[in-house]
């Protein structure tokens, strides 16, 4: 041993023994080791709580390269493990200097010492983590047995059981594997039609029971076009999409109703049935994504393109009195950026708000950088749910609503560029100088000159319903009058830039010249408004409207000077001497305590005849009688409002700082949009904001969004992800279970599937993998008792939607109607208490078929879940829900034997089983086969025999309504 004195900062040496002579657990390390598997899980579980991400202990972090290896790092040196602090430190039996401290944690175990030492004497090779590295196509497996792969991921997943000893299950009974499949692609169970279909394809009798089943030898080619033919089938079956829409809905946290406070009613149904049509036409998922995070942004956006960005107005919206609506904005941008992470990419970026993330390498500024991309749109914290696109009710009638939305925006903007042309010209304009200002309450105002005009501000606290009054003298050389200008300004002009102001609302402008020596004033007629952004909140020319409260404004907020130009009837004369008195008249106010009054501002007026031709040119005439009859006839078309995205002018952009310690109110340095380093850049060519992005995202460069969305489909289907950990990709998520068939899929997903999720389904459904029977063998129940190793097939509890749906189908009770505003099926006596007496739950009776929809069109409502659905651990909808974590709870059983659905479904199926035949033994044999999609045991037989008979009842139908609730409620129904 030798001592080594080193420089830690700058002024403080530490002295440390060093060792010259590892020991010989170095010995018990692989020859090749692999950072991400074997390195950065140690250093992850010890070290970075001190030496992470947040906290940097010593200025070390063990999450950065550059901190840790040379040049920069001080505590490894490749090659010498026996001059490497590190080693130094976890090996230390000084409780001073052992790392980590034992109030820190337990000391390394002597495997992980001999693989950081093995790592360190092989050169310390740092690698991203598996997930931030795009994935590679990699090469097909040997294999001993290469009969029993039936698609290309069964020989990833055969590898695995081969090299670890292990025997796949043998195939599932047909009805089983055709019960698993059907509820996995459409969310329901098979019909007895289809199951007697499928098994008459395989050559098999559907009537006798399964061990005297009497079978027709087919071949190989036929048993597997019999199941392939299942599977088609439900591929284009219009329930596709109601079952796999479910799924998203929980990544993109859907909800009917906005969350907190009020929990009002949000008309965004639209959305939901977009993407229900988006599954069930495989809209390829690259499209799915960029539709859905940037589709305004699209060449000639379709109304399908804007609703599909519904899914980021389905953030949560504060209508508390009181509240601060750029707080509550602010809190929905993030809530963007954390779901479209950990939606689209897997990852808890959302650990970045408040610093660097403990763990993965993202950085504090970078979330804010991302941020940026989401902080320009038009939206606020309101209950308008402004912008909106009118979304057609028939979705036939889309495509002619687009192409009228297209005539008009396109009209509107030309119109409008005509007159802004005017606005802006400084020539046109003569500021007011000498101005008086006075208000009708207790606003009080000041005036003070800045540069080369007078300007107004309000002095304190400002009243409801203000009405400014503000008078000067027309500038020298004013003879006609034909436009004059206002322009609204934040109080505090330079802070407001990044900490906006309440803004403004003028409803309405009024204005009168005054003649000295007569006591009348002479008023000022005006025609129309223009200002300065081309799709305002409000429409101006409703300032003009004496009975209106909307009008110019700027609204909510106000970050920069907004001007209007109020443009005379006709040119007016005025003498000489004359002034001109001015009127805002405030009539909003917003949650209960804000009043949007102008707070700053100043006057010009303008005698140029360019404002007065505005009016009287031909061709702008004809715009606009061309713009009423193309919204005459938009306004023909029965539509339904759909909260969208859309972009601030690039005038009036927000700035984007980073929030020190998250808070939005401590705004640290200005930075502009961009991705984290650690990932792909974005194009060089494209300007950078959101579509860009959404092409990013996209790209088959990314390397996350491919894999995430074939690990999504994965655990839908087997229960479990190849990555378990569905909502973290990162390195403290769990490391994927087969790797290398991740990444196989995911490379085909882009490549030969195009993006197709049905494809990836397809494969799945038909892999000999997922064929397996589901029986846990006693050689798995210790060792893989999670089926993580998939040598046998899924076996998990259905989901709520699943459990109800089947339920209904089972009884006979579904209805296959779709799409629609949401329903209110039945729910128990005091749930429903929403603090919007607005929102009723007005339940359909019995009969009407509303009251027997599918589950994905029950109301969601935040603050009040539907019972039955948080009974079976679905999420409130309130944030991103990448997996839902199951239950196994009293309530769940109380639940289907008790609940108002549940009993109308044993009553139904009980009515549906009598009905089938006179015999009971036959009722009961068919309404097992309805539930199990299988014939019953003999034993089965008897014991619900024994049931019916031993009731005690002398009705029949109450007889059966006890089996059938048994049906309805054994594990095999409630199990995939």
């Amino acid at each position: 041993m030798k001592s080594l004195t080193l420089l830690i900062r700058p002024g403080i040496f530490v002295a440390f023994i060093v060792v010259t002579s590892m020991s010989a657990e170095a010995q018990e390390a692989p020859e090749n080791i692999s950072f991400g598997e074997q390195i950065r899980p140690i250093f992850t579980e010890h070290c970075t709580a001190c030496h992470g991400g947040v906290k940097q202990a010593g200025d070390l972090s063990f999450v950065y390269r550059h901190q840790v290896l040379p040049p920069d790092g001080w505590v490894v040196e490749p090659g010498k493990p026996e001059e490497s602090v590190l080693l130094e430190r976890v090996t230390s039996d000084d409780p001073e200097l052992r790392m980590p401290p034992p109030d820190h944690g337990k000391a390394l175990s002597k495997q992980d010492v001999a693989l950081l030492t093995e790592w360190i004497r092989q050169g310390a090779p740092w690698d991203e983590h598996w997930a931030l590295t795009a994935p590679i196509l990699p090469s097909e497996p040997e294999l001993q047995d290469r009969d029993w792969a039936r698609k290309p991921l069964d020989t990833f997943v055969l590898s695995k059981l081969e090299k670890l000893n292990l025997q796949p299950a043998p195939d599932a009974d047909p009805e089983r594997w055709l019960r698993r499949v059907s509820l996995d692609l459409v969310g329901l169970p098979p019909t007895l039609e289809e199951r007697a279909d499928f098994l008459k394809d395989l050559g098999q009798s559907h009537t006798a029971p399964d061990s005297e089943s009497a079978h027709t030898r087919k071949s190989s080619a036929e048993t597997e076009a019999a199941y392939e033919k299942v599977v088609d089938r439900l591929l284009m079956s219009p329930h596709f999409g109601e079952r796999w829409a479910t799924v998203w809905l929980d990544q993109i946290r859907y909800a009917d109703s906005k969350g907190l406070g009020l929990d009002g009613k949000r008309n965004i149904w639209k959305y939901r049935d977009w993407v229900i049509d988006a599954f069930n036409r495989d809209l390829p998922y690259d499209q799915f994504t960029i539709r859905q995070i940037a589709g305004d942004l699209l060449p000639n956006a379709s109304i399908e393109d804007l609703i599909a960005t519904a899914a980021h107005r389905v953030t949560q919206t504060n209508e508390e009195g009181g509240t601060d609506d750029e707080e509550f904005r602010v809190a929905a941008v993030l809530d963007r950026v954390n779901t479209t992470w950990q939606a689209w990419q897997g990852l808890t970026f959302g650990c970045a708000q408040c610093h660097n993330h403990p763990y993965d390498p993202i950085q504090h500024s970078e979330y804010y950088k991302f941020a940026a991309f989401f902080n320009n749109t038009k939206d606020c914290d309101l209950d308008q749910d402004w912008p909106i696109v009118q979304a057609p009710i028939d979705p036939s009638k889309y495509a002619e609503a687009s192409e009228l939305d297209q005539q008009i925006g396109s009209l509107r903007d030309a119109i409008w560029q005509q007159e802004f042309r005017a606005l802006q010209e400084s020539s046109f304009w003569k500021p007011l100088k000498g101005l008086k200002a006075s208000s009708n309450n207790a606003t009080q105002l000041a005036v003070e000159p800045q540069g080369g005009h007078d300007e107004f501000h309000t002095v304190g606290t400002v009243s409801r319903d203000a009405d400014l009054t503000l008078e000067a003298p027309l500038p020298p050389g004013i003879r006609r009058l034909t436009a004059i200008r206002f322009t609204g300004m934040p109080l505090e002009p330079e802070k407001a830039v990044s900490d906006s102001e309440w803004g403004f609302v003028l409803s309405q402008f009024e204005a009168a010249v005054v003649v000295p020596n007569e006591k009348a004033t002479k008023a000022i007629e005006f025609e129309r408004v223009v200002i300065d952004e081309p799709n305002p909140f409000y429409d101006p020319q409703e300032s003009l409207n004496p009975k209106s409260n909307s009008g110019f404004a700027a609204y909510t907020r106000i970050n920069y000077p907004r001007q209007a130009a109020f443009i005379l009837q006709s040119p007016m004369d005025v003498p000489e001497g004359a002034s001109i008195r001015v009127t805002l008249k405030h009539r909003v106010f917003i949650l209960a305590a804000f009043s949007l009054i102008a707070r700053r501002g100043h006057l010009a007026v303008s005698d140029a005849p360019e404002f007065t031709a505005l009016l009287t040119n031909a061709d702008l005439k004809e715009q606009r009688r061309q713009l009423a009859i193309l919204e005459k006839q938009r306004g023909g078309i029965p539509s339904t409002s759909v909260p969208v995205l859309a972009e601030r002018p690039k005038s009036l952009v927000r700035p984007m700082h980073v929030f020190d310690r998250g808070l939005f109110l401590t705004k640290g340095k200005e930075v502009k949009a961009a991705t984290p380093e650690s990932f792909p850049p974005l194009s060089a060519d494209k300007p950078v904001d959101r579509l860009t992005l959404a092409y990013w995202m996209a790209s088959p460069q990314n390397p996350l969004t491919a894999r995430v969305a074939v690990n999504r489909v994965w655990a839908r289907m087997f229960g479990v992800g190849i990555v378990a950990t569905e909502e973290d990709f990162g390195s403290s998520g769990e490391a994927p279970s087969h790797p290398r068939l991740l990444d196989s899929l995911a490379i085909r997903f882009q490549g030969d599937y195009e993006w197709r999720l049905k494809s990836v389904v397809r494969e799945i459904a038909l892999s000999r993998t997922y064929r397996q029977s589901s029986a846990i063998r006693p050689e798995l129940q210790e060792r893989d008792a999670q089926n993580r190793l998939l040598a046998r097939g899924p076996r998990q509890r259905l989901s709520a939607e699943l459990i109800r749906d089947q339920a209904l189908a089972i009884s006979g009770l579904l209805s296959h109607k779709q799409f629609g505003p949401p329903v209110h099926p039945p729910i128990p006596d005091g749930v429903w208490m929403p603090f919007s007496g607005g929102d009723k739950w007005v339940t359909p009776e019995p009969g009407n078929e509303d009251r027997y929809r599918r589950s994905i069109y029950t109301y969601t409502k935040r603050s009040i879940q539907y019972p039955m659905f948080a009974a079976f651990d679905a999420p409130s909808r309130e944030f991103c829900t990448p997996r839902r974590l199951p239950s196994n709870t009293p309530v769940q059983a109380l639940m289907t034997l008790n609940d108002a659905v549940f009993v109308e479904c044993t009553s139904a199926l009980a009515r549906r089983m009598a009905s089938f035949h006179p015999s009971p033994q036959e009722q009961i044999q068919h309404g097992f086969l309805l539930a199990t999609c299988r014939n019953i045991r003999p034993t089965e037989l008897k014991e619900l025999m024994k049931l019916c008979e031993s009731s005690g009842s002398k009705n029949p139908q109450s007889d059966l309504q006890a089996v059938a609730a048994v049906i309805l409620n054994l594990d095999e129904v409630q199990t995939k």
